[in-house]
Protein backbone atom coordinates (compact mmCIF):
# COMPACT_ATOMS: atom_id res chain seq x y z
CA UNK A 1 0.00 0.00 0.00
CA UNK A 2 0.57 3.17 -0.45
CA UNK A 3 0.93 6.09 2.24
CA UNK A 4 -0.76 9.69 2.70
CA UNK A 5 -0.80 11.92 5.80
CA UNK A 6 -3.89 14.12 8.10
CA UNK A 7 -3.54 16.67 10.14
CA UNK A 8 -6.53 16.97 12.26
CA UNK A 9 -6.93 20.71 13.82
CA UNK A 10 -9.52 20.91 16.62
CA UNK A 11 -11.60 24.35 16.92
CA UNK A 12 -14.61 25.32 19.62
CA UNK A 13 -16.60 27.27 17.46
CA UNK A 14 -14.22 29.10 15.61
CA UNK A 15 -10.34 29.39 14.77
CA UNK A 16 -9.49 31.65 17.67
CA UNK A 17 -10.03 28.98 19.87
CA UNK A 18 -8.12 25.51 19.39
CA UNK A 19 -9.11 23.20 21.46
CA UNK A 20 -5.68 21.18 23.34
CA UNK A 21 -5.69 17.48 24.55
CA UNK A 22 -8.63 16.77 22.69
CA UNK A 23 -8.93 12.51 21.69
CA UNK A 24 -9.03 12.26 18.15
CA UNK A 25 -9.52 8.47 17.24
CA UNK A 26 -8.99 7.26 13.24
CA UNK A 27 -11.07 4.45 12.34
CA UNK A 28 -11.45 1.89 8.84
CA UNK A 29 -14.57 -0.17 9.36
CA UNK A 30 -15.00 0.88 12.42
CA UNK A 31 -11.99 -0.49 13.55
CA UNK A 32 -9.37 1.60 15.70
CA UNK A 33 -6.66 1.90 13.97
CA UNK A 34 -4.51 5.02 15.34
CA UNK A 35 -5.42 7.58 18.69
CA UNK A 36 -3.95 10.44 19.62
CA UNK A 37 -4.17 14.02 21.49
CA UNK A 38 -4.09 17.85 19.99
CA UNK A 39 -1.27 19.56 21.37
CA UNK A 40 -1.52 23.33 22.67
CA UNK A 41 -2.51 24.83 19.41
CA UNK A 42 -4.97 22.23 18.90
CA UNK A 43 -3.48 20.28 16.20
CA UNK A 44 -2.43 16.59 15.88
CA UNK A 45 0.86 15.04 15.20
CA UNK A 46 1.19 14.06 11.08
CA UNK A 47 -0.14 10.83 11.00
CA UNK A 48 0.62 8.26 8.37
CA UNK A 49 -2.37 6.09 6.74
CA UNK A 50 -2.60 4.10 4.04
CA UNK A 51 -4.23 4.77 0.49
CA UNK A 52 -4.06 3.92 -3.38
CA UNK A 53 -1.52 4.55 -5.54
CA UNK A 54 -1.50 8.16 -6.80
CA UNK A 55 -1.51 6.64 -11.00
CA UNK A 56 -4.97 6.13 -10.50
CA UNK A 57 -5.36 10.26 -10.20
CA UNK A 58 -3.15 10.68 -13.07
CA UNK A 59 -5.65 9.20 -15.70
CA UNK A 60 -8.86 9.60 -16.12
CA UNK A 61 -10.59 6.35 -15.02
CA UNK A 62 -13.96 4.78 -13.18
CA UNK A 63 -12.79 1.46 -11.64
CA UNK A 64 -10.94 2.35 -8.84
CA UNK A 65 -11.21 4.98 -6.70
CA UNK A 66 -8.31 7.01 -6.34
CA UNK A 67 -8.40 8.02 -2.61
CA UNK A 68 -8.69 6.36 0.61
CA UNK A 69 -11.11 7.24 3.06
CA UNK A 70 -11.30 6.94 6.89
CA UNK A 71 -14.13 8.55 9.86
CA UNK A 72 -12.59 10.77 12.09
CA UNK A 73 -13.95 10.92 15.21
CA UNK A 74 -12.92 13.92 18.62
CA UNK A 75 -14.05 13.76 21.90
CA UNK A 76 -13.15 16.91 24.37
CA UNK A 77 -14.12 18.12 27.72
CA UNK A 78 -16.92 20.43 27.26
CA UNK A 79 -17.69 19.82 23.43
CA UNK A 80 -20.12 17.87 22.02
CA UNK A 81 -18.26 14.66 20.17
CA UNK A 82 -18.31 15.15 16.63
CA UNK A 83 -17.74 12.26 13.76
CA UNK A 84 -16.57 12.57 10.28
CA UNK A 85 -17.20 10.46 7.84
CA UNK A 86 -14.90 9.51 4.71
CA UNK A 87 -11.94 11.89 5.02
CA UNK A 88 -9.96 11.67 1.98
CA UNK A 89 -6.44 10.86 1.90
CA UNK A 90 -4.25 10.44 -1.28
CA UNK A 91 -0.61 8.77 -1.94
CA UNK A 92 1.91 11.51 -1.45
CA UNK A 93 -0.39 14.34 -0.27
CA UNK A 94 -1.56 15.76 3.56
CA UNK A 95 -4.83 15.91 4.18
CA UNK A 96 -5.82 18.84 6.98
CA UNK A 97 -9.07 18.11 8.39
CA UNK A 98 -10.33 21.42 10.36
CA UNK A 99 -12.83 20.31 12.88
CA UNK A 100 -15.22 22.75 14.54
CA UNK A 101 -16.67 21.36 17.70
CA UNK A 102 -19.92 23.06 19.18
CA UNK A 103 -20.58 23.16 23.09
CA UNK A 104 -22.08 20.84 24.71
CA UNK A 105 -26.01 21.15 25.58
CA UNK A 106 -28.40 18.39 27.47
CA UNK A 107 -29.13 16.32 24.58
CA UNK A 108 -25.81 14.32 24.15
CA UNK A 109 -25.82 14.97 20.69
CA UNK A 110 -22.91 13.71 18.39
CA UNK A 111 -22.45 16.23 15.58
CA UNK A 112 -22.08 13.94 12.99
CA UNK A 113 -20.84 14.83 9.35
CA UNK A 114 -19.94 13.31 6.01
CA UNK A 115 -17.48 14.09 3.53
CA UNK A 116 -18.80 13.15 0.05
CA UNK A 117 -16.68 12.13 -3.09
CA UNK A 118 -15.27 14.42 -5.28
CA UNK A 119 -16.73 15.38 -8.51
CA UNK A 120 -13.79 13.79 -10.82
CA UNK A 121 -15.30 10.52 -9.28
CA UNK A 122 -18.96 10.50 -7.36
CA UNK A 123 -21.94 10.77 -9.96
CA UNK A 124 -23.32 14.45 -9.35
CA UNK A 125 -25.96 16.36 -11.19
CA UNK A 126 -25.11 18.29 -14.25
CA UNK A 127 -25.17 21.83 -14.25
CA UNK A 128 -28.66 23.61 -15.38
CA UNK A 129 -26.97 25.41 -18.47
CA UNK A 130 -25.42 22.16 -19.57
CA UNK A 131 -29.44 21.11 -19.56
CA UNK A 132 -30.14 23.94 -22.00
CA UNK A 133 -31.55 26.50 -19.63
CA UNK A 134 -30.38 29.72 -20.62
CA UNK A 135 -29.33 32.18 -17.82
CA UNK A 136 -30.75 35.86 -17.23
CA UNK A 137 -28.67 38.22 -18.11
CA UNK A 138 -26.73 38.37 -14.56
CA UNK A 139 -27.35 42.96 -13.70
CA UNK A 140 -23.89 44.41 -12.74
CA UNK A 141 -24.11 46.18 -9.20
CA UNK A 142 -21.39 46.74 -7.55
CA UNK A 143 -18.94 49.28 -8.20
CA UNK A 144 -15.45 46.81 -7.62
CA UNK A 145 -14.45 43.77 -7.35
CA UNK A 146 -13.14 42.83 -3.65
CA UNK A 147 -12.55 39.44 -1.89
CA UNK A 148 -14.71 39.90 1.07
CA UNK A 149 -14.31 38.55 4.98
CA UNK A 150 -17.26 35.61 4.41
CA UNK A 151 -19.54 34.13 1.82
CA UNK A 152 -23.11 32.71 2.84
CA UNK A 153 -23.03 29.28 1.58
CA UNK A 154 -26.75 28.02 0.52
CA UNK A 155 -26.33 24.12 0.68
CA UNK A 156 -28.92 22.69 -1.42
CA UNK A 157 -30.82 24.32 -4.37
CA UNK A 158 -31.98 27.92 -4.24
CA UNK A 159 -35.46 26.64 -4.10
CA UNK A 160 -34.88 24.64 -1.22
CA UNK A 161 -36.01 27.22 1.55
CA UNK A 162 -34.91 24.09 4.36
CA UNK A 163 -31.57 23.83 3.31
CA UNK A 164 -29.04 25.32 5.45
CA UNK A 165 -27.01 28.41 4.77
CA UNK A 166 -23.58 28.63 6.43
CA UNK A 167 -21.67 31.69 6.93
CA UNK A 168 -17.85 30.83 5.40
CA UNK A 169 -14.66 32.38 5.31
CA UNK A 170 -13.98 32.96 1.59
CA UNK A 171 -10.61 31.36 1.42
CA UNK A 172 -11.42 28.42 3.10
CA UNK A 173 -14.53 28.07 1.05
CA UNK A 174 -12.28 28.21 -2.18
CA UNK A 175 -10.01 25.85 -0.43
CA UNK A 176 -12.92 23.28 -0.30
CA UNK A 177 -14.15 23.72 -3.56
CA UNK A 178 -11.14 22.82 -4.99
CA UNK A 179 -10.42 20.25 -2.96
CA UNK A 180 -14.14 18.93 -4.12
CA UNK A 181 -13.70 19.34 -7.65
CA UNK A 182 -9.87 18.36 -8.63
CA UNK A 183 -6.96 16.13 -7.59
CA UNK A 184 -4.11 17.64 -5.16
CA UNK A 185 -1.90 15.13 -6.91
CA UNK A 186 -2.40 17.35 -10.20
CA UNK A 187 0.84 20.09 -11.11
CA UNK A 188 0.74 22.94 -9.52
CA UNK A 189 -0.16 25.16 -12.60
CA UNK A 190 -2.93 22.99 -12.89
CA UNK A 191 -4.50 23.04 -9.61
CA UNK A 192 -3.83 27.31 -10.30
CA UNK A 193 -5.93 27.40 -13.41
CA UNK A 194 -8.80 25.81 -11.96
CA UNK A 195 -8.40 27.48 -8.85
CA UNK A 196 -8.57 30.91 -10.49
CA UNK A 197 -11.81 29.46 -12.48
CA UNK A 198 -13.21 28.89 -8.92
CA UNK A 199 -12.30 32.19 -7.48
CA UNK A 200 -13.65 34.13 -10.72
CA UNK A 201 -16.69 32.16 -10.54
CA UNK A 202 -17.15 32.92 -6.96
CA UNK A 203 -16.42 36.93 -7.82
CA UNK A 204 -18.64 36.32 -10.47
CA UNK A 205 -22.03 35.81 -7.88
CA UNK A 206 -20.74 38.09 -5.56
CA UNK A 207 -20.12 40.95 -7.88
CA UNK A 208 -22.97 40.29 -9.35
CA UNK A 209 -25.75 39.98 -6.76
CA UNK A 210 -26.65 36.97 -8.49
CA UNK A 211 -28.83 35.64 -5.73
CA UNK A 212 -29.29 38.65 -3.40
CA UNK A 213 -31.08 40.48 -6.64
CA UNK A 214 -33.58 37.41 -6.78
CA UNK A 215 -34.34 38.07 -3.30
CA UNK A 216 -32.68 35.22 -1.86
CA UNK A 217 -29.92 35.57 1.35
CA UNK A 218 -27.08 34.03 0.33
CA UNK A 219 -24.12 34.39 -1.75
CA UNK A 220 -23.81 31.08 -3.61
CA UNK A 221 -25.60 27.02 -3.13
CA UNK A 222 -23.54 24.17 -2.77
CA UNK A 223 -24.69 22.26 -5.44
CA UNK A 224 -23.29 21.18 -8.67
CA UNK A 225 -26.44 21.77 -10.64
CA UNK A 226 -25.94 25.83 -10.12
CA UNK A 227 -22.61 26.26 -8.69
CA UNK A 228 -19.71 24.78 -7.56
CA UNK A 229 -18.84 22.01 -4.96
CA UNK A 230 -18.83 22.74 -1.53
CA UNK A 231 -18.89 20.31 0.98
CA UNK A 232 -19.61 21.01 5.06
CA UNK A 233 -16.55 19.85 7.19
CA UNK A 234 -14.64 18.65 3.72
CA UNK A 235 -11.37 17.79 3.75
CA UNK A 236 -8.53 20.29 2.57
CA UNK A 237 -5.12 19.34 0.40
CA UNK A 238 -2.18 20.85 1.81
CA UNK A 239 -0.73 21.31 -2.43
CA UNK A 240 -4.39 23.06 -3.04
CA UNK A 241 -4.09 25.20 0.62
CA UNK A 242 -0.47 26.65 -0.26
CA UNK A 243 -1.90 27.72 -3.88
CA UNK A 244 -5.35 29.27 -2.67
CA UNK A 245 -3.24 31.09 -0.15
CA UNK A 246 -0.42 32.08 -2.74
CA UNK A 247 -3.36 33.74 -5.52
CA UNK A 248 -6.80 34.13 -3.28
CA UNK A 249 -6.63 37.81 -4.19
CA UNK A 250 -6.58 36.83 -8.21
CA UNK A 251 -9.30 36.46 -10.85
CA UNK A 252 -9.73 36.52 -14.40
CA UNK A 253 -12.01 38.20 -16.51
CA UNK A 254 -11.91 38.54 -20.61
CA UNK A 255 -11.12 41.68 -22.54
CA UNK A 256 -12.83 44.78 -21.54
CA UNK A 257 -15.53 43.58 -19.85
CA UNK A 258 -15.23 44.61 -16.03
CA UNK A 259 -16.91 41.72 -14.38
CA UNK A 260 -14.74 38.57 -13.18
CA UNK A 261 -15.59 35.37 -15.83
CA UNK A 262 -18.46 33.53 -15.24
CA UNK A 263 -15.60 29.89 -15.53
CA UNK A 264 -17.59 27.67 -16.21
CA UNK A 265 -15.54 24.05 -16.12
CA UNK A 266 -16.41 20.16 -16.42
CA UNK A 267 -14.60 16.95 -15.78
CA UNK A 268 -13.86 16.10 -19.33
CA UNK A 269 -15.58 18.31 -22.58
CA UNK A 270 -14.59 20.04 -25.59
CA UNK A 271 -16.93 22.25 -25.47
CA UNK A 272 -16.08 25.74 -25.72
CA UNK A 273 -15.78 28.27 -23.04
CA UNK A 274 -15.90 25.67 -20.29
CA UNK A 275 -12.85 24.57 -18.65
CA UNK A 276 -11.47 20.50 -19.38
CA UNK A 277 -10.56 19.40 -15.71
CA UNK A 278 -8.59 16.96 -17.49
CA UNK A 279 -8.14 18.21 -20.39
CA UNK A 280 -6.04 21.17 -18.09
CA UNK A 281 -4.35 18.52 -16.02
CA UNK A 282 -2.61 17.11 -19.81
CA UNK A 283 -2.10 20.55 -20.73
CA UNK A 284 -0.29 21.06 -17.12
CA UNK A 285 1.89 17.53 -17.77
CA UNK A 286 2.69 19.19 -20.81
CA UNK A 287 3.88 22.60 -19.36
CA UNK A 288 1.83 24.79 -19.35
CA UNK A 289 1.05 28.07 -17.29
CA UNK A 290 -2.15 28.74 -15.76
CA UNK A 291 -2.55 31.39 -17.18
CA UNK A 292 -2.03 29.75 -20.51
CA UNK A 293 -4.13 26.59 -19.84
CA UNK A 294 -6.95 29.19 -19.26
CA UNK A 295 -6.64 31.05 -22.38
CA UNK A 296 -6.71 27.63 -24.12
CA UNK A 297 -9.79 27.29 -22.91
CA UNK A 298 -11.53 30.47 -21.76
CA UNK A 299 -9.94 32.82 -24.97
CA UNK A 300 -6.72 34.97 -25.71
CA UNK A 301 -8.87 37.96 -24.10
CA UNK A 302 -8.18 36.06 -20.58
CA UNK A 303 -5.82 37.94 -18.14
CA UNK A 304 -5.55 37.65 -14.82
CA UNK A 305 -6.18 40.38 -12.49
CA UNK A 306 -5.68 41.12 -8.96
CA UNK A 307 -8.64 42.25 -6.11
CA UNK A 308 -8.85 44.58 -3.62
CA UNK A 309 -9.03 42.66 -0.32
CA UNK A 310 -12.09 43.98 2.34
CA UNK A 311 -12.06 42.87 6.28
CA UNK A 312 -11.65 44.59 9.37
CA UNK A 313 -7.95 43.72 9.48
CA UNK A 314 -5.90 45.97 11.25
CA UNK A 315 -2.75 46.61 9.29
CA UNK A 316 -2.33 46.62 5.24
CA UNK A 317 0.78 44.51 3.54
CA UNK A 318 3.13 46.93 2.27
CA UNK A 319 6.04 44.64 2.18
CA UNK A 320 7.84 41.47 2.88
CA UNK A 321 9.37 41.40 5.95
CA UNK A 322 12.36 38.60 7.28
CA UNK A 323 15.62 38.62 9.48
CA UNK A 324 17.45 41.77 9.93
CA UNK A 325 14.99 43.84 8.82
CA UNK A 326 14.03 47.32 11.20
CA UNK A 327 10.17 48.78 10.99
CA UNK A 328 7.31 49.87 12.09
CA UNK A 329 5.83 47.08 10.31
CA UNK A 330 8.21 44.49 12.20
CA UNK A 331 7.42 45.91 15.44
CA UNK A 332 3.51 45.37 14.51
CA UNK A 333 4.08 41.87 13.38
CA UNK A 334 5.79 40.92 16.53
CA UNK A 335 3.16 42.31 18.75
CA UNK A 336 0.22 40.59 16.75
CA UNK A 337 2.07 37.32 16.82
CA UNK A 338 2.09 37.69 21.10
CA UNK A 339 -1.50 38.61 20.68
CA UNK A 340 -2.37 35.51 19.18
CA UNK A 341 0.28 33.57 21.37
CA UNK A 342 -2.65 34.14 24.04
CA UNK A 343 -4.73 31.46 21.91
CA UNK A 344 -1.86 29.76 20.40
CA UNK A 345 0.79 29.48 22.69
CA UNK A 346 2.45 26.83 20.82
CA UNK A 347 3.90 30.24 19.16
CA UNK A 348 7.33 31.24 20.89
CA UNK A 349 7.30 34.37 22.27
CA UNK A 350 8.89 37.32 21.04
CA UNK A 351 10.24 38.97 24.19
CA UNK A 352 10.84 42.80 24.07
CA UNK A 353 9.49 43.47 20.32
CA UNK A 354 11.34 46.28 19.44
CA UNK A 355 10.37 46.64 15.38
CA UNK A 356 14.25 44.25 14.55
CA UNK A 357 13.53 41.35 12.81
CA UNK A 358 15.57 39.01 15.28
CA UNK A 359 16.14 35.19 15.19
CA UNK A 360 13.29 35.15 18.07
CA UNK A 361 10.55 37.10 15.56
CA UNK A 362 11.94 34.67 12.61
CA UNK A 363 11.53 31.36 14.96
CA UNK A 364 7.87 32.87 15.89
CA UNK A 365 6.50 33.64 12.03
CA UNK A 366 8.30 29.71 11.14
CA UNK A 367 5.93 28.23 13.91
CA UNK A 368 2.66 30.37 12.81
CA UNK A 369 3.54 29.14 9.07
CA UNK A 370 3.75 25.58 10.30
CA UNK A 371 0.63 25.98 11.97
CA UNK A 372 -1.69 27.30 9.83
CA UNK A 373 0.04 25.01 6.97
CA UNK A 374 1.55 27.85 4.98
CA UNK A 375 5.09 27.55 3.53
CA UNK A 376 7.86 27.83 6.06
CA UNK A 377 10.29 29.95 5.42
CA UNK A 378 10.48 32.20 8.14
CA UNK A 379 9.90 35.87 6.53
CA UNK A 380 6.52 37.40 5.96
CA UNK A 381 4.88 37.43 2.89
CA UNK A 382 1.47 38.70 1.58
CA UNK A 383 0.25 35.22 2.60
CA UNK A 384 1.83 35.40 5.58
CA UNK A 385 0.71 38.43 6.45
CA UNK A 386 -3.21 38.00 5.56
CA UNK A 387 -3.13 35.08 7.35
CA UNK A 388 -2.12 36.58 10.93
CA UNK A 389 -4.41 39.64 9.88
CA UNK A 390 -6.89 36.90 10.12
CA UNK A 391 -6.12 35.15 13.09
CA UNK A 392 -5.53 38.41 15.15
CA UNK A 393 -8.68 39.70 14.08
CA UNK A 394 -10.56 36.42 14.63
CA UNK A 395 -8.87 35.80 18.41
CA UNK A 396 -9.41 39.86 19.47
CA UNK A 397 -13.31 39.36 18.30
CA UNK A 398 -12.74 36.31 20.47
CA UNK A 399 -11.22 38.28 23.51
CA UNK A 400 -13.96 41.39 23.22
CA UNK A 401 -16.67 38.92 23.22
CA UNK A 402 -15.84 37.40 26.55
CA UNK A 403 -14.81 40.50 28.37
CA UNK A 404 -18.16 42.53 26.47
Amino acid sequence: MNEGYLKVNVYSDNIANPVRNANVTILKNNNVIYQTKTNENGETELITLNTVNKDYTLEEQYEVRPYETYDVRVEALGLNPINIMGVQIFDGVTSIQNIYMSSIDNSNTVDNYTVTPNTLWGDYPANIFDQGEEPLIAPIVLKEILIPENIIVHDGVPSNSNAPNYTVPFVDYIKNVASSEIYSTWPQETIKANVLAIISFTLNRIYTEWYPSRGYNFTITSTTSYDQKYTRNGTIFEPISKVVDEIFNNYIRSGIRLEPLLAHYKSDTTEKGYLSQWGSKELGDEGFSALEILRYYYGENINIYEAMVTGNYPYSFTSTLQEGNCSIDVYLLQNALNYIRGSYPGIPAIPNPSGLFDTATKEAVSVFQRVFSLDEIGKVNYQTWYKISYILTAVKDLTESVYS
